[in-house]
C-alpha cells in the first residue's frame, strides 16, 4: 500500500519476524536489509523497496505474519531521501568478503594441506628414494590445470586410533590422488582427450590400499565405465593396509574395487604405470591393465616381504622380489623405461593411439623398403627396419619387446591413423612361432580388437616351431590361441608377406587363411608353401636323395629340387592362382594400407566388443 508520503512494506511469505535491524525514524536506502523473517527454518531478508525514512514498524519481533500483511512503512518524502543517500554510501563501503569468508578460507586451507608444497618432509623422502611425488607424476601426465580431483579431502579410516589433526596432516586423500583430466589435448579435443587418472601416494602409508581409497577407486572406476574414459593408474605401493579401524567390516573382501576394475577390461583402455615397489593388491591392479609400463627400479610381486615371511617362506629384501630383469623377460612388463619422466611420456604416447588420428604426420622415403629384405633368401635381416620404415615417423611403440622375442607387437600409425602391428622376427628361430610368441600375438590381437585398432600383420615365418622341447611348453594349445583369436576379431586385418609364408604359422598370422584379411599382399621376396621348402624336399624326396650317389650329388639334387619348388611357390607364381591379392613393390605398401584403412566404415564402439582383454 502506498500514499503520497508512505510506502507500505508487506510480508512476502508466511513466517515469524526474528529481527529488526533498524528502528523507526532511521534513514534507509532502497535495497537495504531492514530485518529478517524466518520461514521453515530459513531466514529471509526484509528489504526496503525505496529510500526514505523508516516511519513505522508495524509488527514486533516474534510475531507471525502471513503473505500480504503490512509489517512496516517508509516515508519517501524528499527531505528523507538525502539521509537515505548518506546511509547508502555508508553501507556500500563494506564490499564483498571473497576468499576472506571463514567458510571458504577453511576449505581452501584444508585442500592446501594435502599439496606437495605443504608437505616438505614427505617430498624430501621421495627425493631420497630418487622418485617423484604422486602429484608430480599426475601433473606431468595431464594437460596443465585440467585435473578435477575426486576425494582430495578424504582421510584414512583410522579415527579410532589417531587424532583428526594427525590424519589431516599425514593421510591426505587417504593415499590416492585421482580424478578426471585431459591428456594430449594439444592433439585431441572434447571427449577424445578426457581420461581418468589415478595414483597411489607412496608418501602416505607406503601407498597401501586403505578402506577409503578403495571407495575412491570404486567411484572413479564407475565413472570410467559410464563415461567410457581410459584410465591411467600409477600403482606404486605395498598392497592392502591392515591398520584401518573405521571400516564397519572384518576382512574387506566385500570391496568392489577388483570386481569393477576387472570389468573395465575390454571396455576402456587401462594403462598401468609403476616405479619402485608394487606388491600384493597394488600388483593385482597393475596386472589387470592392458599395458604395464615400469621403470627399471621397479619390483613387482603378488606378495611383498611381509607376506612371504608370514607364509613361512623365508626372509627377503623388497628388491629381491620381482625385479625388472625377471618381470620384463617373462612378459609381466610390457614397456621398460628408465625413470618416471620417461614412463609418463610413454603413457601419454600409448594413450594417444586410442584417442584418434593425428593430422600432422610424415614418413621416410618408401623406396628404401625395396632393399630391406636381402636378395639371398637364406640371409637374416632386422624386421624392425621394415616396421620403422613402413609406418609414420616416430609413431612405432613396441610392446613386450623382451618377451616372446620371435614375435614383434607394436602400435603405430599410417597417415596419422593408429594401427596395431604384428610381425614375425626372423632373427629368432627364423621367425618360427613358439608358445611365448603365440601368446604375445594373440593377446595383442585382443587388445586391438577391444579398442578398435586395425591390425597389420607382417609375415616371415617357416611355420609353427617344432620339436620335443617346444612341445613341453604346451605348444599345441598356445599356438591354437592365434587361430581362435584371429578368426574372431572384429577389426580389419591386412597381411603383408615379407618373405616366408609357410604352413599353419603363416595361416595363423593371417587370421586363418590368405582370404581372411582385407588384403593379403606379398613383396617380391615372398614365398609360399604348406611347409618350408627344405623340409618338404627332405621328407617328400627322401628316396630320390638317398639314390643320388655321392654326398655331392645328393646336395646338388637337393638344391635343384628346392629351387624348382621355390619357382613354383614364389609370390609371383602364387598370385597367378589368386591365392593372394597381389605382389607389390615394397614402396607401394603404404598406399595399399592407407587406401584400405580409409575404406573401413566407422565402427560403433559405444558397447564393448569383447568381454575382456586377456591379462596374459
Amino acid at each position: 500500500m502506498t500514499t503520497d508520503q508512505n510506502v507500505a512494506i508487506t510480508a512476502e511469505m508466511q513466517g515469524t519476524i526474528v529481527t529488526w535491524e533498524v528502528t523507526a525514524g532511521t534513514p534507509v536506502r532502497q535495497g537495504q536489509v531492514l530485518g529478517m523473517l524466518e520461514s521453515m527454518k530459513l531466514h529471509h531478508d526484509i528489504v526496503a523497496p525505496t529510500q526514505g525514512v523508516l516511519s513505522a514498524v508495524a509488527v514486533e519481533v516474534g510475531s507471525t505474519v502471513k503473505p500480504g500483511d503490512v509489517i512496516a512503512s517508509i516515508d519517501a518524502s524528499s527531505e528523507a531521501q538525502d539521509g537515505g543517500e548518506e546511509v547508502a554510501e555508508e553501507v556500500s563501503a563494506s564490499g564483498p568478503l571473497g576468499l576472506d569468508r571463514p567458510d571458504l578460507s577453511e576449505v581452501v586451507e584444508r585442500h592446501a594441506i594435502g599439496l606437495d608444497a605443504a608437505r616438505p618432509t614427505a617430498v624430501e623422502r621421495r627425493r631420497e628414494r630418487g622418485h617423484r611425488t604422486a602429484r608430480e607424476n599426475v601433473e606431468d601426465l595431464i594437460d596443465e590445470g585440467s585435473l578435477v580431483e575426486y576425494g582430495p579431502l578424504v582421510l584414512a579410516a583410522q579415527r579410532k586410533r589417531r587424532e583428526l589433526d594427525d590424519l589431516i596432516e599425514n593421510t591426505p586423500a587417504d593415499g590416492l590422488v585421482g580424478g578426471i583430466a585431459s591428456v594430449n589435448g594439444d592433439h585431441f579435443e572434447g571427449h577424445d582427450a578426457q581420461c581418468v587418472v589415478m595414483s597411489y601416494d607412496y608418501s602416505v602409508l607406503a601407498g597401501t590400499q586403505g578402506h577409503q581409497n578403495h571407495r575412491k577407486k570404486d567411484r572413479l572406476f564407475e565413472l570410467a565405465e559410464e563415461l567410457r574414459l581410459p584410465v591411467v593408474f600409477f600403482t606404486e605401493g605395498g598392497g592392502g593396509r591392515p591398520g584401518d579401524t573405521d571400516t564397519g567390516g572384518v576382512t574387506g573382501l566385500d570391496c568392489y574395487a577388483f570386481l569393477w576394475w576387472g570389468q573395465l577390461s575390454g571396455t576402456v583402455p587401462m594403462v598401468g604405470v609403476n616405479s619402485g615397489y608394487c606388491f600384493a593388491g597394488n600388483a593385482a591392479i597393475l596386472g589387470c591393465c592392458d599395458v604395464v609400463i615400469a621403470t627399471r627400479d621397479s619390483n613387482i610381486g603378488m606378495g611383498g616381504p611381509a607376506m612371504i615371511e608370514g607364509g613361512g617362506l623365508g626372509v627377503y629384501e623388497p628388491k629381491e622380489i620381482g625385479p625388472t630383469s625377471v618381470q620384463s623377460a617373462n612378459g609381466v612388463i610390457d614397456i621398460l623405461v628408465e625413470d618416471e619422466a620417461e614412463a609418463v611420456e610413454v603413457a601419454r604416447k600409448y594413450l594417444s593411439y586410442f584417442q584418434g588420428a593425428l593430422d600432422d604426420w610424415s614418413c621416410s622415403d618408401q623406396t628404401a623398403l625395396r632393399d630391406v629384405i636381402p636378395v639371398d633368401r637364406l640371409r637374416a635381416y632386422d624386421v624392425r627396419n621394415v616396421i620403422h620404415g613402413m609406418f609414420d615417423d616416430d609413431s612405432v611403440l613396441e610392446i613386450r619387446k623382451d618377451f616372446g622375442v620371435g614375435m614383434i607387437t607394436a602400435l603405430a600409425r599410417v597417415e596419422g591413423r593408429p594401427v596395431g602391428v604384428i610381425a614375425n622376427n626372423p632373427a629368432h628361430l627364423a621367425g618360427a612361432i613358439d608358445s611365448d610368441g603365440a601368446d604375445k600375438a594373440a593377446r595383442f590381437m585382443q587388445l586391438c580388437d577391444a579398442h578398435g585398432l586395425p591390425i597389420i600383420t607382417l609375415i616371415d615365418t617357416p611355420g609353427m616351431m617344432v620339436g620335443p622341447d617346444v612341445e613341453q611348453t604346451a605348444l599345441v594349445r598356445h599356438c591354437s590361441r592365434l587361430f581362435v583369436t584371429g578368426a574372431n576379431v572384429t577389426v580389419p586385418v591386412i597381411s603383408v608377406v615379407l618373405r616366408k609364408s609357410y604352413g599353419l604359422g603363416a595361416q595363423a598370422m593371417m587370421g586363418g587363411s590368405t582370404k581372411a584379411p582385407l588384403a593379403c599382399l606379398a613383396w617380391p621376396t615372398g614365398e609360399f608353401g604348406g611347409m618350408g621348402l627344405e623340409g618338404y624336399v627332405r621328407l617328400g624326396y627322401r628316396k630320390e636323395l638317398e639314390a643320388a650317389g655321392s654326398p655331392e650329388e645328393e646336395e646338388q639334387l637337393f638344391r635343384q629340387l628346392v629351387d624348382r619348388l621355390y619357382e613354383h611357390g614364389k609370390a609371383l607364381s602364387i598370385a597367378t592362382w589368386f591365392e593372394i591379392d597381389d605382389v607389390i613393390d615394397p614402396a607401394d605398401t603404404r598406399r595399399w594400407l592407407s587406401t584400405l584403412l580409409r575404406s573401413v566404415p566407422p565402427q560403433d564402439r559405444t558397447s564393448p566388443t569383447r568381454p575382456q582383454v586377456d591379462t596374459w
